[in-house]
């Protein structure tokens, strides 16, 4: 186990890290059919995707818009035309289940005296009703959206974001995030970098290694020396 050293803020991904970007699909899996799971795997794809290809166009959307045009792709690709459906996806977007071991985790980093932030794509809407959903604003000392500097994850100024909000080294936070691709851009900027690696991916091929890989966050606590 590599321990990090000198962390005062814990800064976390939200989507696929502290919330499950599968529990939408997964709730109308009825309607959608067998291929549900299918459907929200490209839903998610298309959703980064959309990100990652707006960023180089220099052509900024929120992420609820990016959010809506990759349910519009991956229902399509399935054959499905049901505005009625759509909508319900998109409200239960909005409330996504937290992981499991997400509040008692913040909770022990609040307690032993560490800040803690999300740094998201998510519109600063999206953030806030899925935080108060799961009942973990009291354990979060910011919410920091793409929104505010106009470009998605992995551009540096979005990291930038959480060492200028909580005035703190990139060197004295520990970055967490469940896409390989953010958590090895998170590390090339600067942070102490976890993978909380949730769905077994093969390592990524571009620079800068995360320090350490986990399968869910409780496991980063022992890393901190908790």
């Amino acid at each position: 186990m590599i321990r990090l050293e000198g962390v005062k803020a814990c800064v976390f991904d939200a989507y696929g890290t502290l919330f499950d970007v599968n529990a939408a699909a997964r709730e109308e899996q009825a309607a959608l059919g067998k291929k549900w799971e299918q459907i929200s795997d490209v839903w998610r794809t298309k959703q980064l995707q959309y990100t990652w290809l707006r960023s180089l166009q220099d052509n900024y959307v929120s992420f609820w818009q990016v959010t809506e045009e990759a349910l519009n792709f991956a229902l399509a690709s399935a054959d499905i035309s049901d505005e009625a459906l759509k909508k319900r996806l998109m409200d239960l977007y909005l409330k996504l289940d937290v992981y499991e071991e997400v509040p008692e985790t913040l909770k022990k980093l609040k307690d032993a005296g560490l800040k803690t932030a999300i740094l998201s794509n998510g519109s600063p809407a999206m953030l806030q009703s899925a935080v108060d959903n799961a009942g973990i604003a009291d354990l979060l000392d910011g919410v920091y959206s793409v929104e505010t500097v106009g470009v998605f994850k992995p551009h540096p100024s979005v990291y930038q974001m959480a060492v200028d909000e909580l005035e703190i080294s990139a060197s004295h936070m520990s970055f967490q995030s469940s896409n390989g691709w953010d958590a090895y851009s998170a590390k090339d900027f600067g942070f102490q970098t976890l993978w909380c690696n949730r769905f077994g991916q093969a390592d990524e091929q571009i620079p800068a290694t995360p320090d350490q890989q986990i399968t869910n966050l409780s496991q980063m606590l022992p890393i901190l020396g908790l």
